[in-house]
């Protein structure tokens, strides 16, 4: 598949940077440890998050102007830097919703190009190419989705993100309109990205959660060849940072919501 700058054809061995585009409960997390392990393929994390920009700041120690606000320049920087290895790649995780707020923020770094968020996006990031994540099990992924929100632990292990593992205490419980809320949202977000691709003339690198889980370092490599990039010699160098949070509660709910749903 050849490679695309925002839409346009460049040659096979030129990236600056990746996007892994997805929806919540797609092993994203998880992807992005695989790919960090590497060691040629960034450090990618969700950098531009806005609940978690100021947090990012923090950490980075940046300076905030006199009402207590971030010069977008000079958090942009800062992620580039962090989130680049030393052949140069970037790599980052893009949400739904997020990539508009990330375009209008950019766009107060670079006014001559608001509006034209592909533009805004290849001055930030260079030649850049995207990686679209989805689950196919979309009643799965509302399930794990309505339990990561109500116990607030996203993920397990990690390697420095900057929140989603500390959990609320609270219990799980099912909620079939909860789950169904979250199906409608996912496949609504699904839509979106698609069309976002799809006007944008982006053809994205597709990965199922699924093949994922059944071989993470062949769905690694497979990300990689789409980069462009040389993997590490050995299967060993490519190792999962993240553990699997699904149990047979999850494989309950699904049942229940499937036997509620039945019955009309």
């Amino acid at each position: 598949m050849p490679a695309v700058r925002l839409g346009v054809a460049m040659p096979a061995d030129r990236i600056d940077s990746y996007f892994v585009c997805a929806t919540p409960r797609t092993g994203s997390s998880l992807l992005l440890g695989l790919l960090e392990s590497t060691g040629v393929a960034g450090r990618p994390q969700a950098y531009f998050r806005s609940p978690d920009e100021p947090l990012w700041a923090d950490r980075w120690r940046l300076p905030r102007t006199a009402d207590g606000d971030i010069d977008y320049a000079d958090y942009l920087r800062a992620a580039l830097a962090e989130g680049r290895t030393g052949n140069g790649v970037f790599g980052a995780k893009l949400m739904w919703g997020t990539v508009d707020e990330l375009v209008a923020r950019l766009a107060t770094v670079h006014p001559d190009l608001a509006g034209d968020d592909t533009a805004l996006l290849g001055r930030a990031f260079g030649r850049t190419r995207f990686v679209f994540l989805r689950r196919a099990d979309v009643l799965a992924q509302a399930v794990s989705w309505l339990r990561a929100e109500q116990t607030g632990t996203w993920f397990v292990g990690g390697n420095g993100e900057i929140s989603g593992n500390t959990g609320t205490g609270r219990a799980p419980r099912f909620d079939a309109a909860g789950i169904r809320h979250h199906v409608e949202v996912i496949e609504e977000h699904n839509a979106a990205w698609e069309a976002w691709f799809a006007t944008r003339r982006i053809r994205p690198y597709r990965v199922r959660y699924e093949d994922l889980d059944q071989d993470m370092v062949a769905a690694t490599r497979g990300v990689l060849d789409f980069l462009g990039l040389e993997p590490p010699a050995g299967d060993g160098t490519i190792v999962a940072r993240h553990r699997r949070q699904a149990d047979r509660l999850n494989r309950e709910w699904i049942q229940r919501y499937r036997a509620a749903a039945a019955g009309g």
